[in-house]
């Protein structure tokens, strides 16, 4: 099954440096996403699509890019910008989809004992195998493996980073939290949980043994981390960033302070941690004012040039970029959407993923979903869209990476509310002024 590409991402990026050797490439193949049905061990009844750009080196990289909960592979294909840039970089991007369930739908285990034990199972066992497959298949290149993700998706990310060392190169985890932050499944829903319950204070000392006890004895090189979280987030609270810094600077033996700090642009403050040599080992952003909606435009490829993936396979687009906005869509015609909604709710809040599908026969390019929350339900934080106002009728708007749904596309947003008594979903929807059917 495959997923032909309906929007062709144009982003600023680093020109190739003169001097810089370009590696040949392979004849052009039909880029789409396809779903790999039979990858090996799959121990965590996941689901593999893998984006194999037209362009690519002999021996290509692979980047691993995970969705948050309630979400999928192809949903966060759409949905950020990393498919858009392996066109540019020539690297093969794998999107496992989750299918474990913690009080949300589709999230990325990192609770399990089974979990946290490298070879012991469940979710990372199958993105291992995912990776030997795309290796064996297309003659990815071992040394060149890295890992991304939001949410869940993130703390995955930090997750594979320890538990396989030797496997990754380096990873950018986007609102995530430290490794063996969960103590178990219980602990994994924000109404319940330590972990993202603003709770979780261990010493640096303390998070750094729980990396070093997933792979005892490892003694090789280990994979570089970049960090990123919005300083308004409430869903995983912003405290856990500098949690998870502890972790990976005491993991690399560095100081907590940082060696640099800057702003590379507005409302995007950097730690940098370097070793002896010069080498940041750590990199952490704070976005300034941001909830639970990363990664952003431009942050994807800030990752990729972290991880050394910068040098452009494909020649640059000469033309300038355009100075006002695409235009946004006409509205779809009734039935050209559906709403999927899912539920968790505990004794004062609740969250809720809405997952957006195109029905219609023609693309859609930015939207607007319209909504009425039952009384007493008040929006605190949100993802993959903004919303306002946060209770009664309200709006949620496309971000920068998500405003395009190709026809039997979809997205999926979602928000976390207090409640004084009614949990129920939202009754009807409508995007862009039309009604959807509400599955």
């Amino acid at each position: 099954m495959t997923i032909k590409r309906k929007l062709l991402l144009a982003l600023a990026v680093p020109l190739v440096t003169a001097g810089l050797v370009i590696p040949a490439f392979r004849p052009a193949y039909a880029a789409s996403l396809t779903e790999v049905t039979s990858f090996g061990d799959n121990p965590g009844r996941m689901r593999m699509h893998v984006y194999v750009p037209d362009n690519r080196p002999a021996r290509p990289a692979t980047v691993v890019a995970m969705h948050g909960c309630g979400g999928s592979g192809p949903g966060f294909y759409s949905g950020s910008e990393f498919a858009g840039l392996a066109d540019r970089y020539g690297y093969i991007v794998i999107y496992p989809s989750a299918t474990q369930q913690a009080g949300f739908g589709n999230c990325f285990d990192t609770w399990s004992d089974a979990a946290k034990r490298r070879g012991g199972g469940s979710d990372p066992v199958s993105i291992i195998s995912m990776i030997r497959y795309v290796q064996q298949q297309y003659a990815a290149d071992p040394d060149r493996v890295y890992a991304t993700g939001s949410s869940s998706g993130g703390m995955m990310t930090n997750h594979m980073l320890a538990l396989y060392p030797d496997v990754f190169k380096a990873g950018a985890a986007f609102m995530g939290v430290p490794f063996n932050c969960f103590a178990n499944a219980a602990d994994y829903p924000p109404g319940s949980s330590q972990c993202t319950g603003g709770n979780m204070n261990r010493t640096p000392q303390q998070w750094g043994d729980a990396v070093r006890q997933a792979y005892p004895g490892f003694a090789g090189p280990r994979p570089r981390v970049q960090l990123w979280h919005g300083t308004n987030d409430t869903l995983v609270p912003y405290s856990l960033l500098q949690e998870t810094i502890e972790q990976w600077t005491n993991v690399f033996g560095l100081s907590q302070t940082p060696t640099s700090t800057d702003t590379p642009q507005a409302n995007w403050n950097r730690r940098r941690y370097a070793d002896t040599s010069g080498t940041v080992q750590v990199e952490a952003y704070s976005i300034q004012g941001a909830g639970h909606s990363l990664p952003s435009g431009g942050m994807a490829a800030a990752a990729l040039q972290f991880f050394g993936l910068t040098n452009p396979t494909t020649p640059p687009p000469t033309t300038p970029p355009p100075t006002t906005p695409p235009p946004t869509t006409p509205p779809p015609t009734n039935g050209a959407c559906r709403v999927t909604v899912a539920v968790n709710a505990w004794n004062n809040g609740l969250t809720e993923n809405i997952t957006i599908t195109n029905t219609g026969t023609s693309a859609v390019n930015g939207w607007s979903l319209v909504f009425t929350l039952p009384s007493g339900q008040t929006i605190t934080s949100g993802w993959n869209a903004t919303y306002s106002p946060n209770s009664g009728q309200v709006t949620a708007r496309n971000v920068a990476y998500n405003g395009g749904i190709p026809v039997n596309g979809s997205v999926t947003i979602g928000f976390q509310a207090s409640h004084s008594g009614n949990n129920a979903r939202p009754a009807s929807f409508t995007l862009n002024g039309a009604s959807c059917t509400v599955a």
